[in-house]
């Protein structure tokens, strides 16, 4: 039998650092501020 088997194409281009980097900050410091809330109003319940 001769299968061949056909991957797909990518016709991604390579990200820029730059853009990397801003939306992991994008995601990043909200998420930090949200568990960093989190865990004062949590610090709260056990006083």
């Amino acid at each position: 039998m001769d299968q061949k088997t056909s991957y797909p194409t990518s016709d991604a281009t390579p990200s820029s650092t730059g853009a990397v980097a801003f939306a992991w900050l994008f995601v990043g410091v909200p998420l930090a501020w949200g568990v960093s809330q989190t865990f004062i109003k949590a610090l709260a319940l056990f006083q």
